[in-house]
């Protein structure tokens, strides 16, 4: 057994060695081959794997950009929120908004830097939104320093900025490049999947040999195939994420797209409202007057009818005395005209046109309207040292400034103590105070005694509708109208107040140099000059008198006599042009504002070629119905009730000035 055993053993050493390098070369061509193939299958799979990668990555770089473009409207729907509410908390959340939007931007700057172009339209978009957001951040601070109204027009304005077509430019032009790459992306992802395929094909040629290798090959090729699965899956939610995003972008732009027409009507509204309220607030002031106006009227009317009845009585006895009590009596009418006419201009609904003021003047004036306006439980006290710097403002809103801050401090004080109104002269430097420029300025203060404010409201003491009285006690926008006045005027308002050490509220008024203005007045002649004021000498002038009333017209057609003047009296307006036509002498035409059918302005428009230039002067008792201003600007105006001497005068001014031809115009 030895010896057959040894000869086995020979025989196998005997056999071919290629035979016997048969297996080991099958092995290694096998051991080559599987390794190609595991290799093969390898590189296919990490390619695959980069493609399925830079898919995701263009995903994110399409998602990045709707965040930013969602964010940014987020934050400019709550800025418009923040304008109409003035709510702080919505102002943080807009910074907050606007803030996520710039971090979104700088995850987008890192997700695109190995892209040229996406990189240089993301940098477009960087510099856009740092233009819109200085633009926002502006219109927030409007709001934050009341300057509600501006920072809403402001806000609809920088909607059709450059900033914001290049923002949406910008993103569309991200979102663009993303989808052609991730196009791009899938052609790779299914072509590494179409040679992994091929590979498995190959599998069967390897035969037997390769069947653990085949195992593995199958158990790897299935874990891509399961990855490639799971990556379409993940391809197909993101898809219909963004689907998802874009619809909602879609609806929240329709959502800010009635927001923002509500939000016109709702500033419509509310400037309308603005309007009825200063008005009201205006009539109530007046309102206050009503009783001590009402004593003072009836006492002027005792005088006049007093002193005309007397002087009626001393005629035939004694006539220098009837004199006297006619002079009494005119003294009388002229105190009642004057106070009619700030009672006027005080209630007038339009801003009348801006004049030359002496400030002393006017407040020294309306002492008595300010006592009555607050009462006899409060003390007034005047320290004028304006001196001689005229303002350029308008008069009426002057006064109601100063009448609407006598009747806060009466408030303040309740009914009790004592209000002192100062003016002086200042030279300012550039923004000493508030928004001052530099130069001269008259400083109107008015100082209470009452119990002051606390900060919080004197820190929105200039808030349209904030008031601190009691439900039907005031508008809220006393202030406010006060301080729009004065920031029409070129000025600053500058209020020092202190709980229980009463409240200083002084306006700042450039001081008006010789020659300046901002705008002309049409030349009026006043009705409270004195009444035996000597009058111009002369006479023999043709005058057209148009008055509808009879009484007014007989007594102006005995003062025209009175001066020398001959007079053609005409009581209705449509009787003038017949009357110039048949009359060629007439040199001047007086006539009436209010009357019937038509009214004086719009009776010289009628009249054409047939005026020829003559001279004219308007008579009235109120010309501040809404329109007339304009149609008045030129003419000269003599206010009703009139002295003969100031009969005389206006006519004198009127004949010796010449006429430009506006009225035939």
């Amino acid at each position: 057994m030895t010896e057959d055993a040894e000869g086995l053993d020979d025989s196998v050493d005997e056999l071919p060695r290629w035979r016997r390098w048969v297996p080991f070369v099958l092995a290694v061509v096998f051991a080559i081959a599987l390794g190609c193939l595991i290799y093969l299958a390898g590189h296919a799979a990490d390619l695959r794997d980069r493609a399925i990668a830079l898919q995701r990555h263009s995903y994110q770089v399409m998602l990045q950009a709707k965040t930013v473009e969602a964010r940014i409207g987020s934050a400019e729907t709550l800025l418009a929120r923040y304008v109409i509410s003035h709510d702080a908390a919505v102002g943080r959340q807009f910074q907050d908004e606007w803030g996520t939007a710039m971090r979104e931007l700088v995850a987008l700057e890192r997700s695109t830097r190995g892209n040229a172009r996406q990189s240089a339209a993301v940098a477009r978009l960087r510099a856009a939104m740092t233009d819109r957001g200085s633009t926002l951040t502006e219109i927030a601070l409007r709001v934050r320093y009341q300057q509600s109204l501006g920072a809403l027009g402001q806000l609809e304005a920088t909607r059709k900025e450059a900033s914001v077509r290049t923002i949406a430019d910008a993103l569309k032009t991200i979102a663009d490049l993303a989808e052609a790459e991730r196009a791009r992306h899938n052609v790779q992802v299914d072509q590494s999947q179409s040679r992994v395929n091929r590979l498995n094909d190959s599998y069967s040629v390897i035969g037997l040999g390769l069947f653990l290798a085949a195992i593995g090959a199958l158990w790897f090729a299935n874990a891509a195939l399961n990855e490639r699965r799971y990556a379409r899956r993940l391809a197909a939610a993101e898809a219909a994420r963004v689907d998802n995003l874009e619809a909602a972008v879609l609806q929240r732009t329709e959502e800010l797209r009635e927001a923002n027409a509500k939000l016109y009507r709702e500033m419509e509204e509310r400037i309308q409202a603005e309007q009825s309220l200063r008005q009201l607030q205006k009539m109530e002031a007046l309102g206050k007057l009503t009783g001590g106006i009402a004593h003072d009227f009836n006492n002027m009317l005792a005088v006049v009818v007093g002193g005309i009845d007397v002087a009626r009585r001393q005629m035939g006895k004694d006539p220098e005395k009837a004199i006297t009590h006619l002079d009494s009596a005119i003294e009388g009418a002229n105190h009642a005209a004057a106070l009619i006419e700030r009672l006027l201009a005080f209630a007038r609904a339009e801003p009348l046109l801006p004049d030359q003021v002496d400030i002393d003047r006017l407040i020294a004036g309306m002492e008595d309207l300010l006592a009555r306006a607050i009462g006899g439980g409060v003390r007034v006290e005047l320290a004028l040292d304006a001196g001689d710097w005229p303002v350029w403002v308008d008069r009426a809103q002057l006064e109601s400034a100063l009448v609407n801050m006598a009747i806060n401090a009466r408030d303040a004080m309740d009914g009790r103590g004592t209000l002192t109104i100062a003016t002086e002269r200042l030279t300012l430097k550039e923004q000493e105070i508030g928004q001052c420029t530099a130069g001269d300025h008259v400083c109107l203060s008015v100082t209470d005694t009452g119990t002051g404010m606390t900060p919080d409201v004197l820190e929105r003491i200039f808030e349209p509708f904030f008031t601190t009285k009691a439900i039907g006690k005031g508008t809220g926008l006393g202030m406010s109208q006060i301080f729009g006045f004065v920031s029409q005027c070129r000025g600053a308002i500058d209020i020092r107040s202190a709980p229980g050490e009463g409240t200083c509220v002084r306006l700042l008024l450039p001081r008006l140099a010789e020659g300046q203005g901002f705008g002309a007045t049409s030349p009026s002649v006043g009705a409270f000059a004195p009444a035996d004021a000597a009058g111009p000498a002369g006479g023999g002038l043709t005058i057209l008198v148009v008055e509808d009333d009879p009484r007014v017209l007989r007594s102006t057609l005995a003062a025209l006599a009175a001066l020398g003047h001959a007079s053609l009296p005409c009581d209705h307006p449509g009787k003038a042009a017949e009357l110039l036509e048949a009359h060629p002498d007439i040199d001047l035409i007086l006539s009436d504002v209010l009357m019937p059918d038509m009214s004086g302005p719009e009776m010289i428009e009628t009249l054409g070629a047939v005026l020829a230039q003559r001279p004219v002067i308007f008579v009235t008792g109120f010309a501040g119905d809404k329109g007339m201003t304009a149609q008045l600007a030129g003419f000269p105006i003599l206010r009703k009730p009139f002295t003969v001497a100031q009969l005389a005068q206006a006519i004198a001014d009127a004949a010796a000035s010449p006429h430009d031809g506006k009225a035939a115009a």
